[in-house]
């Protein structure tokens, strides 16, 4: 367990609890987190905090006043051979989480995936959008949004997210980084659409949110984190290229036939964001802006490390 505090305690202070602190997002919030004056930050990885285990969750969260969820399971295509075990850690231990933040009084921020769609629609999912999961990870993800709704009505915050990069961790820009050193040409998906979200800035705003809701000026229920705009897997991966110095025609256009993998992928991951209104906020910066900024960061200079959530 990791506890960080900026600066002298005061009663003040906003304890805030982040689990799945190592892994992309959670590295990114627990970063934002100590930078803020105004909060005191308890990051728990996952070898230190198993969702799964109810009673380890309900200790962990006792006293602090916003909880933080970046733990999850992640793996898409292992989910459709391990469903039940994926559910476990994206349904039941947010159900656990849920739980122990309405008998303590503490505010829940969770982060769920436009993956609860099926991908077949041609106009941004608003946040009210009919759900229908294509894939096991979808439903294993759909869980944890219901106990949320179920749980916590008037203390719960499930944030969507989609194509998630970021320096501390898996993604699809570090990828392309990786094999463009590995290879002349790539060929590169261009019939899915998303909005590629870099990971910091998407941490910056949950924290946000959090402070929103903790002044009652940020309503429960479900937010759309995702970039403005929307592209493809190709064009994301031309844009890397260009920012980076790297001719783009190397990238070659193909489709999601060439690439079979064990879970269907939505072909439509474009997350509607009108609900930010509500609490007092516009989108996320467009995709682009935000792939300039972070392809600044020293660490996509040498590739994105891995290190367990």
């Amino acid at each position: 367990m990791t506890s960080r505090d900026s600066g002298a305690r005061s009663p003040e202070r906003v304890r805030w609890l982040v689990t799945g602190a190592g892994g992309m997002l959670g590295r990114d919030l627990v970063a934002v987190l100590s930078a803020d004056p105004r909060a005191r930050v308890t990051a728990l990885r996952r070898a230190e905090l198993d969702i799964t285990d109810a009673d380890a969750v309900a200790a962990a969260v006792a006293g602090h006043h916003m909880v933080a969820n970046a733990a999850a399971w992640t793996d898409v295509d292992g989910a459709e051979a391990a469903e039940a075990t994926a559910t476990a850690v994206n349904g039941t231990g947010v159900w656990h989480l849920a739980g122990a933040c309405a008998r303590a009084g503490a505010r829940l921020l969770h982060v769920s995936t436009d993956y609860v769609f099926c991908g077949q629609a041609a106009v941004p999912y608003p946040e009210d959008a009919p759900t229908s999961p294509l894939n096991a990870y979808g439903r294993s993800k759909l869980a944890g949004e219901r106990a949320i709704a179920e749980l916590l009505p008037e203390l719960g915050y499930t944030v969507r997210t989609a194509w998630l990069y970021g320096e501390h961790g898996g993604g699809f820009v570090g990828t392309v980084l990786d094999l463009a050193r590995r290879r002349e040409r790539l060929d590169v998906v261009d019939d899915q659409h998303g909005q590629p979200t870099w990971s910091y800035v998407l941490a910056q705003r949950l924290v946000q949110l959090g402070y929103a809701a903790l002044a009652g000026s940020a309503p429960a229920g479900v937010y759309h984190g995702t970039a403005s705009g929307w592209t493809t897997w190709f064009a994301l991966a031309r844009a890397v290229f260009e920012l980076t110095g790297l001719d783009p025609e190397r990238i070659r256009p193909t489709t999601s036939a060439a690439f079979v993998r064990p879970a269907a992928r939505p072909a439509f991951s474009v997350l509607g964001h009108d609900r930010w209104a509500a609490a007092g906020f516009t989108p996320l910066p467009h995709w682009r802006t935000s792939l300039a900024q972070a392809l600044r960061r020293p660490a996509f200079a040498s590739g994105p490390e891995v290190l367990p959530d």
